[in-house]
């Protein structure tokens, strides 16, 4: 790539500034430089990218996804996680600590941090996003007993998680209350395993008729209302991941109505399906939450929207396609998606729906990075070139072969996808 590019004729779309505009847009030694209607006054040696009918858009942040290595690398290694990223647009992407063994030591998160940066040497011309790892709550991630927090705190982790619901509320409020002056990001997930009780399906006409378990939509919302009340109590900032129903919604409304200091994400699944697509009991529309009914979905979408959920969360889930050629009811539950999402929820909710490109630039970019309390990418003058090409209009085949990831356990996968990134700026440095 040239020390310099002219992005001519773009649809730049920021959700800082929250402009939609057609630029000229300079770029040099990975700076924005300039932007305006038309540029003129062009170094003789800028490389020239015609963009007319293309959207330049800030990196896309995701809050968290999986990793198979360590642990699980037939599943996904560190490279193919890092490289369908790319394909997918994402400039920063936040790692879960469900890997063998567990992110619950310093020394784990500095050998990803290593490696990822070792696969950047390598491959420069890959413009690999940051690794933003998540520690551990608990040891192991077992919900039993604090991990080594002040270690961990210590290093370059993003925050705090454990990607499994806490079921002590007393270990709970004493992780708050431990956690409050480190000043890290800490998200915990509502749910509650006895209410789910095995549900593979959303309680509704659709896991009915479908013959599904039903996993009804308290085992969400009761856990949700008890972590309100527990960040109520201490004042401590709390992510709230994988929100998935209407009632959470509600919940999620009447709490920062009210003031307390959370946020809340959903996965980008859960979106664009619902129950209603269960009818072919495909095993990679089996998730851990289940879908949602279709006003679940429809609740999802409009609090994304008007920003009660801050976030939209790719929560790529890798398994082999032996794990997940199963059937519905025993198959583990996640997909992946890096690649897709961004395409599949421009085409969904932009094209196809009611929402603007600023609207999903806000939710899959800047609110995210907000929530790990981080400036957010934007399109601006003097700022680095963190940034993605997007082109709407190709249309292409979901198939090994045009995947970056190992994993294939989407439903997309033999299906037309359309819009494709065609180029990323991300800065040498890592943002933080």
């Amino acid at each position: 790539m040239s020390a310099v590019q002219l992005i001519r004729q773009v649809r730049l779309v920021d959700g800082v500034t929250q402009t939609d505009q057609v630029r000229d847009v300079l770029v040099e030694a990975g700076h924005i430089v300039a932007i305006g209607e038309t540029l003129e006054d062009i170094p003789v040696a800028a490389e020239i990218i015609e963009a007319k009918g293309k959207l330049l858009l800030p990196g896309l942040v995701d809050l968290y996804s999986h990793a198979g290595e360590p642990g699980y690398e037939s599943r996904e290694t560190l490279a193919s996680l890092l490289a369908a990223a790319a394909a997918g647009g994402i400039t920063r992407l936040g790692v879960l600590p469900s890997t063998l063994p567990a992110i619950d030591h310093g020394s784990m998160v500095e050998a990803l941090i290593n490696h990822r940066q070792g696969l950047a040497t390598t491959c420069p011309e890959a413009a690999l996003p940051h690794l933003y790892p998540w520690g551990c709550l608990t040891s192991g991630a077992q919900g039993t007993q604090m991990a080594a927090l002040d270690e961990l705190a210590a290093t370059p982790i993003v925050g705090f998680a454990d990607d499994q619901p806490i079921p002590n509320l007393l270990l709970v409020q004493r992780l708050l209350q431990y956690l409050q002056p480190l000043g890290k990001p800490l998200a915990l997930w509502p749910c509650d395993r006895q209410l789910q009780a095995g549900g593979t399906a959303r309680a509704g006409a659709f896991a009915l008729i479908y013959g599904l378990v039903e996993d009804p939509p308290t085992s969400e919302t009761s856990a949700l209302a008890a972590l309100l009340e527990c960040v109520a109590l201490t004042g401590t900032p709390v992510h709230l991941m994988r929100v998935t129903t209407a009632r959470g919604v509600e919940l999620l409304t009447q709490a920062k109505a009210q003031g307390l200091p959370i946020t809340a994400s959903t996965p980008w699944m859960h979106l664009v399906f619902s129950s209603r697509d269960l009818a072919g009991y495909d095993p990679d529309l089996r998730l851990d939450p289940p879908l949602g009914n279709p006003e679940d979905q429809g609740a999802l979408r409009q609090g994304v929207k008007t920003g009660v959920i801050d976030a939209i969360a790719i929560d790529h889930t890798p398994y082999t396609y032996e794990e997940k050629t199963v059937s519905f009811a025993t198959a583990p539950p996640g997909a992946m998606g890096l690649e897709l999402a961004w395409p599949v929820l421009w085409q969904t909710l932009v094209v196809n729906g009611d929402w603007s490109g600023v609207d999903l630039v806000l939710a899959l970019s800047t609110r995210p990075a907000q929530c790990w309390h981080q400036p957010p990418p934007t399109l601006q003058p003097g700022q680095q070139a963190e940034m993605i090409l997007f082109d709407p209009a190709p249309r292409w085949l979901v198939t090994a072969q045009s995947l970056k990831s190992l994993a294939l356990n989407s439903p997309y996968l033999g299906q037309t996808v359309q819009g494709r990134i065609l180029r990323r700026w991300v800065p040498h440095r890592q943002p933080c």
